[in-house]
């Protein structure tokens, strides 16, 4: 891994408050993701599963966690399943994670390989009543491949049909929403590389670059910072292009008097970073663009405002609607007759803003949280209002991660990401 060691204390604290939510007498078990095709002997880098993740910091394939707080050994409370390492594999992979690193990463004392799983996994299951599988149950979910996860649930029911089946899922929203210190920091490193990033590029852009060339930009001051890459694909939109929400070609030439609209972040120990900027490809924003510019990032930053402790998601986007609609009221593309006449499930301002204004942020770019519940202080999300303009060529988002707190508004892990017009420009041109 590119990134340095965390601190175990972080999964030990995990497991502990995922234990405290089981069942008496049950067991939870987390699979890491396979290593995926794509033809002949080619693979996608791997990705490891942020739950095993979050609970163990084992960062590898073929790895399963075992949770058992009520086992009647005490070394069998938490035990980790590794691939067995050794010099072949160490040769051509690189070394995987010895019992004694696993230890030094996870703080689990009880490290078997995996040819004793099946073994190891019959005692356990003939001294427990419930078994917790791990389901992706995700509001943004949308899965067709059969995981390794699926697999091992699938062995697990039919070897076992007779214990009471139960759901990590909706404990792992609740906890993995409400982020811990150490997640807050590494979240805020991935924020500052995504920051080296945007700095590199306001030097790098003038009439003629194209998409691709800024992309590869950001990518090469990601990965000299340690970051693995993108945290997700990265879009970078000229012109029109913007108005396409989720525009990933990044194939176009940028031409003077046009935007560029650039939704990027780093990923730093797989932690996600959520950043969206838009820059004027000659360095200087027209003024019907800084107009439509401001008013964006006045809508930010009054929504970002609104999310405080006990906050609903969907009240939340209902009175962001409103600050929008005061907005594009304001520039002249709605009118009062449109709000008046506008029907309330597609309000008018959905017009030039159609998306969301908010989600959670943390090991996915779209973390987990339930969006029913009220919002906790220690929750991390975006503030992404944009407004789109067809018409006039350009379309312009603006978004930074925040963290709620206690009191008072959002702590900025983006703060000293540039945003504001002029400091764009003068950055754009010195």
């Amino acid at each position: 891994m590119k990134y340095d060691r965390i601190n175990s204390s972080l999964f030990i604290k995990n497991r502990k408050n995922f234990a405290s939510q089981m069942k008496p007498n049950s067991l939870a078990v987390f699979n890491s993701n396979d290593i995926y095709p794509i033809s002949a002997d080619s693979t996608m880098p791997f990705q490891q599963h942020r739950d095993i993740f979050y609970l163990s910091g084992v960062d590898q394939e073929e790895s399963i966690l075992v949770l058992f707080p009520d086992s009647p050994k005490e070394k069998h409370r938490e035990i980790l399943f590794l691939k067995e390492t050794n010099e072949h594999i160490a040769v051509w992979e690189g070394e995987k994670l010895t019992k004694k690193a696993a230890f030094e990463t996870s703080g689990i004392k009880t490290v078997y390989w995996l040819q004793d799983m099946e073994k190891v996994m019959f005692e356990l299951m003939t001294q427990c009543e419930t078994v917790y599988i791990n389901t992706n149950e995700h509001y943004r979910a949308s899965v067709e491949t059969e995981t390794r996860e699926d697999r091992f649930t699938k062995w697990l029911k039919d070897k076992y049909p007779a214990h009471t089946v139960a759901k990590s899922n909706p404990i792992l929203q609740r906890l993995r929403s409400v982020k811990d210190q150490i997640e807050l920091d590494l979240m805020q490193h991935a924020c500052n590389i995504t920051e080296k990033g945007l700095r590199r590029i306001l030097g790098f852009v003038k009439p003629g670059v194209w998409e691709y060339e800024i992309e590869a930009e950001f990518i090469h001051e990601f990965i000299k910072n340690r970051s693995k890459g993108f945290a997700y694909t990265p879009i970078i939109a000229s012109g029109n292009n913007a108005n396409v929400l989720h525009y990933i070609e990044n194939n176009q030439q940028c031409k003077a008097g046009d935007l560029i609209l650039m939704d990027v972040g780093a990923e730093y120990a797989n932690y996600s970073s959520d950043l969206s900027r838009t820059i004027p490809v000659s360095g200087r924003f027209t003024d019907r663009q800084k107009d439509v510019y401001n008013a964006v990032n006045r809508v930010k930053k009054e929504a970002t405002k609104l999310l405080v402790p006990g906050a609903y998601w969907e009240e939340y986007h209902v009175e962001v609607g409103k600050i929008m609609t005061s907005e594009l009221l304001g520039l002249g593309l709605i009118d009062k007759a449109d709000v008046q006449n506008e029907d309330p499930s597609w309000p008018a301002y959905k017009k030039y803003f159609m998306h969301g204004t908010s989600h959670h942020i943390g090991l996915d770019t779209h973390d987990y949280g339930l969006l029913h519940e009220p919002m906790q202080a220690n929750m991390v999300f975006t503030v992404e209002p944009g407004i789109y303009i067809p018409d006039e060529g350009f379309g312009i988002r603006l978004e930074d991660d925040v963290v709620i707190q206690e009191s008072g508004e959002p702590f900025n892990l983006m703060q000293n990401i540039p945003i504001e017009a002029e400091e764009i420009e003068d950055l754009m041109n010195s």
